[in-house]
């Protein structure tokens, strides 16, 4: 089954500018923004202005696409003719037509010397754009170049650069699995998990332990998810998203332990600490949870069913539910042929 810490910030907050007409002309100010919150970041070791810079990122993805945006930044934030800026700017794909950007000649000038935070930023910006574009054979390429990257921080960066790393790892999982190529990179995986712990980066660590029990349940591996999962640190984890997801794979490879009462307690935790936006994950973990009561002999209470959006999604379950109830033998085998393509779909949680 396939699947980021509200910070505030002081100096260098993206504002709205008002000389700014065009939606293009905006995003590229924000991205401008974003990249000064990241220099100011990184030159104060402070983590927040690095996370605070991925969830304004967050807001932009859908953007990327529009004609000479990230063109435009890379020739902002990167010296014109480095190997960087030629390596990423031979990645886009330009549109037929071309788009002005008015960029003050100031703010507009290249940065003679960058930090590594916005040097794997800017990996991170091109990771997302070819993945929104579905170039996946370039997207998988570069991704692996982007990890190498990472690799390459020093034990002092990756205290700073940890936020961005770890979503290089989501990606770079991400892309392997939507080309079904998952177990190609289980030791990349394995090694980069051994690395992180090395450099301390608790961030990167816990997004990895994720990935890897991902990948192990991918395949119904789950001797060595647990395996896994039981010699790795434990530690107060950075993000709700990547306890959930721990959560959830927990879960998972208690019911088929049969510890079903761990199993249902994780899964409901799990449903419970989601964020509210994160339907698809909520709904996934209840669907768990309702074939964990039924297997401990348990009638699940009604309101799992009936919660706010989720109704439609949990009917077939919850058709199972009163067959059991019931006792109706004959009604539980209409529900499990007429659902069978539900019940045994394996649907990816996508907190």
């Amino acid at each position: 089954m396939s699947t980021e810490a509200q910070i505030k910030s002081t100096p260098s907050t993206p504002t709205p500018c008002n000389s700014i007409t065009s939606p293009a002309e905006y995003s590229l100010k924000c991205l401008m923004d974003i990249a000064s919150l990241i220099e100011t970041g990184s030159c104060k070791k402070e983590v927040r202005h690095i996370a605070r810079a991925v969830r304004l990122t967050n807001s932009l993805k859908k953007k990327l696409a529009e004609p000479n945006l990230l063109s435009a930044f890379l020739d902002f934030a990167l010296s014109p003719r480095s190997e960087l800026h030629n390596r990423l700017s031979g990645l886009l794909y330009h549109q037929g037509y071309d788009l002005e950007m008015e960029v003050d000649s100031a703010t507009s000038a290249p940065a003679k010397r960058i930090s590594r935070e916005l040097e794997i930023y800017c990996y991170f910006l091109m990771l997302l754009f070819l993945i929104d574009q579905n170039r996946y054979s370039e997207a998988k390429a570069f991704s692996s170049a982007a990890v190498a990257r990472v690799k390459n921080l020093s034990r002092g960066a990756c205290a700073t650069a940890g936020v961005l790393a770890s979503r290089v790892y989501f990606y770079y999982s991400y892309v392997h699995e939507i080309l079904d190529e998952l177990a190609e990179i289980r030791w990349n995986l394995l090694h980069l998990l051994t690395f992180s712990t090395l450099h301390h980066d608790d961030l990167g660590q816990e997004t990895l332990l994720n990935l890897l029990l991902r990948n192990y349940l991918h395949y119904n591996f789950y001797d060595q998810a647990e395996k896994l999962r039981s010699k790795a640190l434990r530690f107060q984890s950075h993000t709700i998203q990547q306890v959930c997801r721990y959560l959830f794979y927990l879960g998972k490879i208690q019911t088929i332990q049969l510890k079903y009462n761990d199993a249902r307690e994780s899964l409901l935790h799990a449903a419970r600490k989601a964020p509210v936006a994160a339907h698809g994950f909520r709904v996934l973990c209840n669907k768990w949870a309702v074939l964990v009561h039924l297997l401990l002999g348990e009638i699940p209470e009604r309101t799992i069913f009936t919660q706010s959006v989720m109704e439609w999604d949990l009917r077939p379950y919850f058709m199972l539910t009163n067959a059991v109830r019931t006792g109706d033998l004959e009604l539980f085998r209409n529900v499990a042929e007429d659902f069978f393509s539900i019940f045994s779909v394996q649907t990816k949680p996508t907190i």
